[in-house]
């Protein structure tokens, strides 16, 4: 039987695992479902549609799925939800916002730590392995990849797309698409490579060697960027440069640019 705390307000639509604790003072509202092993430690509302997986940890004044913070939307309508998978940390006043659609739900993988304060708008898609740090605020329909870490009070803008394995440095806000394994280390600045993430996650030598090369070839050789992409369509056959290729091929924002970026379309290609 799962461990309800008397305090705790649940409705008749939710639904929990054998072994889920409720804290105190926790709210339950709409259809909601809960996984095995989750516990919300007190003081946590939650808001259906809303699927919370396995093992999920929930601290103090955690809000999660809530309506979209959107002048258009009906806080009434359910819209398509927000499904959150297994083994996530949800810190104490984390904000975790359901879909601006009848159709997708925002979107959390597993594995994940959202730290004190952080946002995750509507219409998101995180990955797997995140680490969010406190104050870290993602506007809505933000995509990030597996193994994304940010530092604190990291600002991503709305459509944004980070790649997996990027590292944004603390304070910093980003208003373009963050290729994979790139460093942000200033305002809008793909400043390096994550190389110390690649070697801890045991990326092989000859993979972090093409992300490198990716990275002269997009930010230190002059090249436009379409003659950049022709240089990288010629390894396409190498794995990690036919990420980038995806990548790029599905931004929206356009790429991050680099600190002292050699400037393009100069003839220099």
């Amino acid at each position: 039987m799962p461990e309800i705390h008397p305090t705790a307000i649940l409705d008749r639509d939710v639904e929990l695992a054998d072994d889920v604790v409720i804290g105190p003072q926790c709210v339950i509202r709409g259809r909601v479902r809960i996984g095995v092993g989750t516990q919300l430690l007190g003081h946590v509302y939650l808001q259906g549609p809303l699927e919370l997986g396995a093992r999920n940890r929930v601290w103090p004044f955690a809000t999660v799925g809530f309506a979209p913070q959107h002048l258009g939307w009906d806080p009434e309508r359910p819209g398509a939800g927000l499904v959150i998978g297994d083994d996530n940390t949800i810190r104490e006043s984390v904000t975790i916002s359901r879909a601006a659609s009848d159709d997708v739900p925002t979107r959390v993988g597993s594995r994940n730590y959202f730290m004190v304060n952080s946002h995750a708008g509507h219409d998101c898609e995180i990955g797997n392995g995140c680490v969010i740090a406190n104050g870290t605020l993602l506007a809505g329909s933000v995509r990030l990849g597996d193994g994304v870490v940010t530092g604190g009070n990291v600002a991503v803008h709305q459509f944004c797309q980070v790649g997996r394995g990027a590292l944004l440095c603390g304070t910093f806000g980003l208003n373009k698409d963050l290729p994979p394994f790139f460093m942000l280390t200033g305002g809008n600045t793909a400043g390096s490579i994550n190389l110390v993430g690649m070697r801890r996650s045991g990326m092989p030598h000859e993979q972090i060697d093409d992300v490198r090369w990716v990275y002269k070839t997009l930010y230190r050789r002059g090249l436009s960027l379409p003659r950049a992409l022709e240089q990288l369509e010629e390894r396409k056959q190498r794995p990690i440069v036919a990420e980038y290729l995806a990548f790029l091929a599905a931004s929206q924002r356009g790429l991050c640019p680099a600190r002292g970026e050699l400037r393009r379309g100069t003839g220099t290609d």
